[in-house]
């Protein structure tokens, strides 16, 4: 147990990174809290994780995110002190969106910049996040009225590095439509002679000429457009043994989902009718149900789509805490019966199954710092629309970028018009670069380096 890993929130992408670490790592332990009540987790785990975690002789690093208030934990505990301490930043408080500058709680991002400057390594998730972080720790200080610390950028920029988030994408070629299997055959070359094993996945990085111009033409009519990465799922299947596969699991309680939220989700109600180019166009919007990701933009575009007598379904997944904003009820009321599914699937092969039947994915999100969701969605086969903002340019093409909600609308209004060329399109981003396949060794090397003398 050299490694001693801590999530003061242990839910989604905290989650999953300490998860793929303590089942990736040797020699680690994990301590965790559940995923509630954010705010007070920020305020107090530090305490309860010094009461909680064992001593050892054995740790040698420390790993947490920056939820935890690292100062407090290094000071209660002088024994984890001493180890070298890595503070991983999924998001930052400092540009957190708020509705009014006084709402904004000095104390979350105060917290963060003590925590950078007791940490030995600082590591973020994007470019967006360390730089939007570093440059706005000046102006985040002079709201103290007097006797201001000085140079912290400074001081805590040569301990900084981006290591992106790594996604360890699942094999879900049992789930792909034949219009998306046909893609993955060209761009692996299969062919009917194998193919790339699964943890192999190649990017979506060859394009189809014909389809192609076809879509440049499309697109040229409505402006900047969102962009996503995709990697593809190493085997292919055609779309008679995806419907076995269906009929088959009839009766399985993970492929039929129904309760009070969720609308009842059964993967034949969308693998029907995926021979017809013309169905209607899914579109898929997978992501946390809070004010953050702005909800209500997405809505507004999907009602202005109905008001326009356009035909389209809409799947809207993401996990929901205690508040969730009045916009989603009224939504789902509103969209009837254009909605496939709704509400959040704790089953993964659920989860890129609706994925995988989708053909675009929307992000309207005000706070984005890396984006685990709309990569998946993309590696899954779904064409992304996300802001020209925040983490998306680092990592979207910038014909997948949108400016303004009208843009949005714009191009999902020829999309439902058309849908055919929608999925005709090859994405033309990367993924392999966010995958735990490439990004492994840095995590290795990051967290088995030799420990400090004075231990």
């Amino acid at each position: 147990m050299s490694l001693l890993i801590i999530e003061a929130f242990y839910g989604g992408s905290h989650k999953q990174l300490v998860d793929l670490l303590q089942e990736e790592l040797e020699d680690c332990v994990l301590y965790t809290l559940p995923a509630k009540k954010w705010h007070w987790r920020a305020r107090t785990s530090a305490l309860y994780f010094s009461q909680n975690i064992p001593s050892s002789e054995r740790y040698r690093i420390l790993f947490a995110s920056s939820v935890l208030n690292l100062t407090e934990l290094a000071a209660l505990r002088p024994d984890l002190g001493k180890l070298k301490k890595i503070l991983y930043f999924h998001e930052n408080q400092l540009v957190y969106p708020v509705k009014k500058c006084q709402e904004r709680d000095f104390q979350y991002g105060y917290n963060q910049i003590l925590s950078c400057l007791v940490a030995d390594v600082v590591v973020f998730n994007s470019i967006f996040n360390m730089e939007s972080f570093l440059t706005s720790i000046g102006k985040f200080m002079k709201l103290i009225p007097d006797h201001r610390p000085k140079d912290l950028e400074s001081i805590i920029r040569p301990k900084c590095q981006v290591i992106y988030f790594p996604i360890r994408f699942p094999d879900v070629s049992r789930f792909m439509p034949k219009h998306k299997t046909i893609h993955l055959q060209k761009i692996l070359g299969l062919k009917g002679s194998g193919g790339t094993a699964p943890s192999e996945a190649l990017p979506f990085q060859h394009e189809q000429k014909g389809s192609e111009n076809l879509l440049k033409n499309f697109n040229s009519e409505s402006g900047p457009c969102n962009a996503a990465q995709q990697e593809n799922p190493g085997s292919s299947l055609t779309q008679e043994s995806a419907l076995r596969t269906c009929n088959s699991s009839d009766n399985s309680s993970s492929h039929l989902k129904e309760n009070k939220q969720n609308t009842t989700f059964h993967p034949c109600d969308i693998l029907g009718g995926t021979d017809d180019p013309q169905r209607p166009l899914h579109i898929v919007w997978p992501h946390r149900w809070e004010h953050d990701k702005d909800p209500e933009s997405f809505f507004k575009v999907l009602m202005h789509l109905k008001d326009l007598g356009l035909n389209f379904h809409v799947s809207v997944l993401g996990e929901t805490f205690t508040d969730v904003p009045d916009v989603f009820s009224e939504s789902k009321k509103a969209l009837g019966s254009s909605v496939i599914h709704w509400g959040y699937l704790p089953s993964k092969d659920d989860y890129f199954q609706v994925l995988c039947m989708a053909d675009v994915v929307i992000s309207t999100a005000k706070h984005e710092f890396f984006g685990v969701a709309m990569l998946e969605a993309v590696y899954c086969g779904c064409y992304p629309l996300c802001p020209k903002d925040l983490v998306y340019p680092e990592i979207f093409p910038a014909e997948y970028l949108y400016s303004t909600p009208e843009q949005l609308s714009k191009r999902l209004q020829n999309f439902c018009k058309r849908p055919d060329i929608i999925r005709k399109h090859l994405y033309k981003g990367e993924t392999t670069p966010f995958s735990w396949a490439a990004l492994h060794g840095k995590f290795r090397s990051l967290l088995t380096t030799e420990p400090r003398e004075d231990l």
